[in-house]
């Protein structure tokens, strides 16, 4: 039987871990390039993948080695903050339209980059043990996924409406810097443990 109570607590505790995380990041920066409701869909694709993972596979996430899981995500960061810094910069700060980015592409992206990046993070496990904890998978899975899509339509909201005020060089160069910083953090936890 669903429970109101589980998923609402669920959501809280899901919302404020992902709040500061990388997800916030990509969905503002995704948000701020392309058009907001095809890059939400992928998004919000991806993290229903997650949460069904995360509560099929229970605490089987949290047997994977945290070294090699930070040393990938680190790697990935560090990709990542590579990308953004050597992309060309042809001047254009326009949000791509449509027909230049097809709905499969944006999503498709999205999709792709919240599916690597969030693979055995921390809400990942986290929802994980409080399927476990709850015996309750659908309202831990309503209160993770529902908690996951508002952070990222937060950081996709962010983006579009951060475009307006801050040119698209700008952000392109910050979020590098944070991702930069993110993959010194998860390198770090991978040899410290």
């Amino acid at each position: 039987m669903f429970s109101f109570t589980v998923a609402a607590l669920v959501f809280g505790v899901v919302f404020l871990a992902e709040l500061p995380d990388k997800t916030a990041l990509a969905g503002l920066m995704l948000g701020a390039r392309y058009r907001a409701s095809y890059v939400f869909v992928g998004v919000a694709a991806a993290f229903a993948v997650h949460v069904a993972l995360a509560i099929a596979a229970g605490s089987v996430l949290t047997l994977l080695p945290h070294r090699l899981v930070q040393a990938v995500v680190g790697l990935l960061f560090l990709g990542g903050a590579a990308m953004l810094l050597l992309k060309k910069d042809d001047g254009e700060e326009e949000i791509k339209k449509p027909a230049d980015q097809s709905f499969w592409k944006v999503s498709g992206a999205g999709f792709m980059l919240i599916l690597v990046a969030e693979f055995g993070d921390l809400t990942q496990i986290m929802t994980a043990n409080l399927a476990a904890r709850y015996d309750d998978p659908v309202s831990v899975g309503v209160g993770a996924v529902l908690a996951l899509w508002a952070v990222a339509g937060l950081g996709i909201l962010g983006g579009r409406t951060l475009m307006k005020y801050v040119p698209l060089a700008l952000i392109t160069k910050i979020a590098a810097v944070v991702m930069l910083a993110l993959a010194g953090f998860s390198l770090y936890e991978a040899v410290t443990g």
